[in-house]
């Protein structure tokens, strides 16, 4: 029985070591693993909201720069138009004056670009900070869905294989007029998600920008582990991940997802450890067990052995009893030891569950606890019921530069706090003992960093109860941004006041609500003051403004000052904003240029006048000699005495009629160089593009070109200046002679037609010289380029400027070796409908098809 017993103690103390190794493996394998998921899940939502935030960043700064005065002045005398050929203006490796260096001070990376763009979002300048190229996808123009004149756009966009967040904000001159946008360009790269998670522990927690279509990244903290085009199946053996997306960037084109990835072998080693260590223990517990419970059984099993042999003795004698017909060995109390053993094993295996189960919920909690002190972003201290500092997480350390061992053990105020804000403490920890005060101890002081440095910060102290003392818990916010966004907005509510021109708010009855300094001068000329009555022109001029809804500008001028007005209306408020602005210097300017741009067409038409002077005195020495001839017959027939009075009278008007045509050509070269103010009149276009082919008879004549007339059966009727549209046809008739002086005679063709397309009046001027390729053909038009070698390279630009004035336009189409062909379009002229267009006299030049 004593064997038995032994043997027994081995296999239950065995059978119940096993068990319990299973069920504890696995229990500690299921806390671990929600442990993993519940640090994946906050992780996940802190990085999203410190990528939010640190986006956020950029498009205050974005929004700063695109309201800074430097920006607003350097766009005050720009005038961008829409039918400018844009050249972007670059800066390559220079900061430009209207762009501060904001990123540096609020800790942000720099971008690789910063663009201006007009309007309709074409680029018209460009800061290169380093040697990366503007991507090309914006080098004509930004995709309207990327622009917002109401709000700040911050979007992350693929530009072929980089991504990049396009930031981009409306800008203003100082008059508060729209002149485009500012856009921000920065690369999203590894150093910036690793800047956008600053204070995080990237051995333990990853970010990574997904694409969402085909889950692969494109962007990580480490492209060295997480290089881009690894698809997020790849790494589930070493992470956990899980991909959100990014609602506020919908506008974006790339279909993007932020993913978190949280190591798995941190807690796997941490829970084989764990493991270990507890199967160790139950090891020793259970060979302990084993050997008190088989020594005890041992002893016991011995003594009962003894006692039942001599009651089986005693019985057998007296009663005549058999032994028990138990088996092993004839013990008849084996049952009764398994019973009592099964029995032990419960309860002892019910204790081991309720410890195990104990100890797994201790570990449960203190590891929860753990991750919530770790993971915080807010500094949180416990201090005992003295004041002094009992433990720190990883935030305070980062807040206050210090390591958890240099403050454990020191008093909180004297540690952590300036002389000045630690009697403001200790009335807030003699709130927080005071129970039922609601709210707790709460309040802004002034922290000391451990470099000397104070900030502020917001602290909230919260008392704990133990059995045997009271500690205290202490949060700490800093609220540094919050305090330098105060002051920014302080700054900016002062940005009316200290604007150099004037800005009213006047209510919809007309009364003055507001009018900063620089409105003095205006509010002088109107007769009024701040809190008085608007004229009455200009308050009729408010109600309509308030009814229509949308902005208006105008301008006045007072005691000869020139202002130009904007009406901004604010209908939820029932005020409008007036902004006003002296363009006095700006109205000379610009009637300065017209007379400087007038002087330059006259001296172009004398310029080109002196080229076809040979040409006119060729002309006029042809009537100007049948003159001289007809006298000469006239006197010798007078002489001699046999003149006719018929034939002499026919002579005279020969004369008459040659005087006048001599009389004519002066009466055109006069009109075409003489210097007269531009005068518009009603004229025929084909009747003009006749009189300037007369211009070149010499010329034509001396290449031997006839000119081809292809003109509109129909005459068409134009509103323009007779002078400066001939000046133009002409220029593009010694430009199409010129080109043919070098094609062999029999190839030379000049041809002009005109037609009327769309409520426009066509003309072209073809030739048949050796044409040009497409990039010279681009610079034809670009002041002082020319291809002649006594050229001033001005023609075509004044021509294109007079038809632009003339609302019109002119393009040219080449190839080499066909020929060119110059386009010039101008609006016809209304003509009532009761009456119809002068008959168009037949042509005496070329030939008309």
């Amino acid at each position: 029985m004593p064997l038995i017993a032994i043997l027994v103690g081995l296999i239950a103390g065995l059978g119940v070591w096993g068990i319990l190794d299973q069920i504890q493996t696995r229990q500690v394998g299921k806390i671990f693993g929600q442990e993993l998921r519940n640090q994946l899940d906050v992780q996940a939502r802190e990085s999203l909201i410190r990528f939010d935030r640190y986006l956020a960043g950029y498009g205050m700064t974005t929004r700063l720069l695109a309201n800074h005065r430097r920006l607003a002045e350097y766009l005050e005398p720009l005038f961008w138009s829409e039918s400018d050929v844009v050249r972007p203006v670059v800066y390559l490796e220079f900061r430009p004056y209207w762009l501060p260096d904001f990123f540096a001070r609020d800790a942000l990376r720099p971008p690789s670009h910063v663009l201006l763009t007009d309007p309709q979002g074409r680029v018209r300048e460009v800061y290169q900070a380093g040697s990366d190229p503007l991507p090309v996808e914006l080098a004509a123009s930004l995709p309207a869905q990327s622009l917002d004149t109401s709000a700040v756009r911050t979007v992350p966009v693929k530009l072929g294989e980089v991504l990049y967040l396009l930031v981009s904000d409306a800008v203003e001159d100082s008059g508060g007029y729209h002149m485009g946008f500012l856009v921000v360009l920065v690369p999203i790269d590894d150093a910036f998600l690793t800047a956008s998670q600053r204070g995080v522990d990237l051995s333990r927690v990853a970010v990574a920008l997904v694409d969402g279509d085909d889950q692969r990244i494109l962007a990580s903290v480490d492209s060295a582990e997480l290089p881009p085009g690894t698809t997020l199946t790849t790494l589930s053996d070493s992470y956990l991940v899980t991909s959100q997306s990014l609602p506020e960037y919908e506008g974006a084109d790339a279909n993007l997802l932020f993913a978190t990835l949280v190591t798995q072998g941190n807690l796997e080693r941490m829970s084989r450890h764990v493991r270990i260590f507890e199967r160790r223990q139950r090891f020793f517990a259970a060979a302990a067990f084993i050997l008190v419970f088989t020594w005890v059984i041992y002893l016991v099993s011995a003594r009962l052995n003894r006692v039942l042999k001599r009651m089986t003795r005693f019985s057998q004698r007296a009663l005549g009893i058999k032994e028990p017909g138990f088996q092993r060995a004839g013990n008849q109390l084996l049952l009764l030891e398994e019973w009592i053993a099964h029995f032990t094993q419960l309860v002892l295996k019910a204790r081991e569950e309720m410890s195990l189960r104990h100890q797994a919920e201790m570990r449960e909690s203190e590891a929860l606890k753990a991750a919530v002190m770790e993971a915080a972003l807010d500094a949180i201290v416990t201090l005992n019921h003295a004041g002094c500092i009992s433990e720190v997480n990883p935030a305070a350390e980062r807040m206050f530069g210090l390591r958890r061992q240099e403050v454990i053990g020191s008093p909180f105020g004297e540690r952590l706090l300036p002389e000045v804000a630690r009697t403001a403490f200790r009335r807030l920890l003699d709130r927080s003992r005071h129970d039922g005060l609601e709210p707790k101890g709460r309040g802004e002081l002034v922290a000391l960093k451990g470099d000397g440095s104070e900030i502020p910060v917001e602290i909230s102290i919260v008392p704990i109860d133990l059995e045997a003392e009271r500690f205290y818990t202490v949060y700490i916010h800093d609220i540094s941004s919050r305090k330098q966004a105060e002051r920014e907005i302080k700054s900016l509510a002062r940005l009316a006041s200290e604007s150099p021109n004037p800005i009213l708010r006047v209510t919809a009855g007309g009364q003055i609500a507001y009018a900063n300094n620089a409105s003095r001068p205006l509010l002088l000329a109107w007769t009024t003051e701040q809190g008085g009555p608007l004229p009455d022109e200009w308050a009729a001029q408010v109600t309509a403004v308030l009814e229509q809804g949308g902005p208006q500008e105008c301008e006045t001028d007072l005691s000869g000052t020139i202002y130009a007005l904007l009406f901004a209306p604010i209908r939820d408020l029932g005020y409008v904003n007036i902004y006003a602005r002296d363009i006095t210097a700006v109205r000379r300017a610009e009637q300065e240029s017209r007379q400087h741009q007038a002087e330059l067409v006259h001296v172009s038409r004398l310029s080109t006048m002196g080229e076809v002077a040979t040409g006119m005195a060729h002309e006029l020495n042809q009537p100007l000699s049948a003159i001289v001839n007809y006298a000469n017959g006239c006197t010798r027939r007078m002489q001699s005495g046999q003149g006719q009075t018929e034939d002499l009278l026919g002579a005279l008007a020969q004369i008459t009629s040659q005087a006048k045509r001599a009389s004519e050509i002066i009466r055109r070269l006069r009109a075409l160089v003489g210097k007269q103010p531009p005068l518009r009149a009603d004229l025929d276009l084909n009747h003009l593009v006749r009189e300037v082919c007369t211009f070149v008879e010499f010329e034509t004549a001396k290449l031997g070109v006839q000119i081809e007339l292809d003109l509109a059966p129909e005459g068409i009727p134009v509103h323009v200046d007779l002078v400066q549209i001939e000046q133009v046809l002409l220029n593009l008739l010694r430009n199409a002679l010129d080109a043919l002086e070098e094609t062999p005679e029999a190839s030379r063709r000049l041809v002009i037609h005109t037609r009327v397309q769309k409520a426009q009046a066509l003309v072209s001027v073809q030739d048949t010289g050796p044409g040009v390729e497409g990039e010279r053909l681009a610079q034809w038009f670009d002041p002082f380029f020319t291809t002649k070698s006594g050229g001033m390279g001005m023609g075509l630009p004044i021509s294109q400027t007079i038809l632009e004035n003339h609302d019109g336009r002119i393009w040219a189409e080449s190839e080499p070796g066909q020929g060119t062909v110059f386009h010039v379009a101008l609006p016809l002229a209304e003509i009532p409908a009761a009456e119809d267009p002068e008959p168009v006299p037949p042509t005496a030049i070329g030939t008309t098809r």
